[in-house]
């Protein structure tokens, strides 16, 4: 049986080989950024998403804590926190490269932490589907994956009409 360590490192190799983008936070190897893109044939189809992973010092026998960085659209994330609910990932805790896609494909509407996407989904497949698609065009490009979010202090937040004006502006430059 290997340690503990041995296994994160053998994991994260193996996460490091896959198609995903992988980017370590400071120099250990417990905190990281996943970058991953939406399954196939899914409404998530076509969305980049960044995900920040920490590994407890029980990892394998404990599951990480993951959350996402730019916003999504779906029943077992928070979608103001990004955390992903701790349920879902103790009962289908999987190598990472499994499970990204797997919580994406399978969300469970039971256990939700955004109550509107869950409600929506078991009452609305058609709408939830086009509102997580939505969320891909608007949240989930490979330019909003890459972006850490910042955070503003209340006396720099600005009215919608600037966001809306930033918006533009940023989304009509051309790629460098």
């Amino acid at each position: 049986m290997s340690s503990p360590s041995k296994r994160r490192e053998m994991d994260l190799m193996k996460l490091m080989m896959t198609d995903y983008k992988v980017e370590m936070i400071n120099d250990g190897m417990q905190e990281f950024y996943v970058e991953f893109h939406g399954p196939k044939e899914s409404p998530y189809q076509g969305g980049v998403w960044k995900v920040r992973v920490g590994l407890p010092d029980a990892y394998p026998y404990k599951s990480p804590s993951i959350g996402f960085v730019n916003r999504i659209y779906h029943p077992n994330v928070d979608e103001m926190s990004g955390s992903v609910c701790l349920d879902v990932i103790n009962q289908t805790w999987s190598p990472m490269f499994v499970f990204l896609p797997q919580l994406l494909l399978y969300p469970n509407p039971s256990d939700p932490l955004n109550g509107e996407a869950a409600a929506l989904m078991m009452r609305d497949r058609t709408t939830y589907d086009q509102r997580v698609k939505e969320y891909c065009e608007k949240y989930a490009k490979s330019e909003d994956a890459g972006a850490v979010p910042e955070e503003k202090s209340s006396d720099e937040e600005g009215s919608e009409e600037e966001y809306a004006s930033s918006d533009e502006e940023v989304a009509g430059k051309a790629d460098l």
